[in-house]
């Protein structure tokens, strides 16, 4: 079978997306990125001269996003109005961390 990713790129594309990849787990890492981008072969067999792509995240891509204008907002007595419980103007949340009062 023909390599096309070492155990260095592995451990490269690793260390890159932060996935801790013990030494022990790269030999077999290694083959089963190979074997994936192996069973992907048959893809570049097909004779795709002049085939438009059907989509493509760049072409005639324009901003989508909407002005960005102030509009009325919510008072903050009506934005507490449902919280389940409030202290001092803002929301009160359990703590996450312990110690907290809530």
């Amino acid at each position: 079978m023909t390599q096309h990713v070492t155990e260095r790129d592995v451990r490269r594309m690793a260390e890159y997306a932060r996935i801790g990849l013990a030494d022990d787990d790269l030999p077999q890492m290694t083959e089963d990125l190979n074997n994936i981008i192996e069973s992907l072969k048959p893809i570049t067999e097909y004779d795709l001269e002049g085939v438009e792509p059907t989509f493509h995240p760049i072409g005639d891509l324009s901003n989508v996003m909407r002005d960005d204008v102030e509009t009325p907002s919510f008072t903050q007595k009506e934005a507490l109005a449902n919280a389940p419980a409030a202290q001092d103007g803002s929301f009160l949340i359990p703590s996450i961390l312990g110690g907290g009062d809530a």
